[in-house]
């Protein structure tokens, strides 16, 4: 019994280091949000955080609602692009195994 708890162990120190190998590089990934066409693009990486935002100078003359809507729509173009890549980084970690909608892991 002792030998099969002692794999066990092994295993699970195996599997949470590859998560926490495989969170460092979700963190490091970056996408690419959108919208008005790449008009607006905004540049986020594993972690949500926002590292640059484009605003082409032509919809700098258009309304000011228009401007904000737009960085909206990027930021959330970026956000699912970053959940989606999470997603399936998390999966090979899983081995394959299909994860519940909106599972999140932690990050360190």
């Amino acid at each position: 019994m002792k030998g099969a708890m002692g794999d066990l162990m092994q295993q699970a120190q195996k599997m949470q280091a590859e998560l926490q190998k495989a969170q460092e590089e979700i963190a490091q990934r970056t996408v690419q949000g959108e919208a008005g066409a790449g008009l607006v693009t905004v540049t986020m990486n594993g972690r949500h955080d926002v590292s640059a935002v484009h605003v082409d100078p032509s919809v700098l003359t258009e309304e000011k609602e228009m401007l904000e809507d737009l960085l909206a729509a990027a930021g959330n173009d970026a956000g699912r692009k970053v959940e989606a890549s999470n997603q399936e980084a998390m999966r090979k970690v899983a081995g394959g195994m299909p994860l519940p909608a909106g599972f999140k892991f932690p990050f360190s």
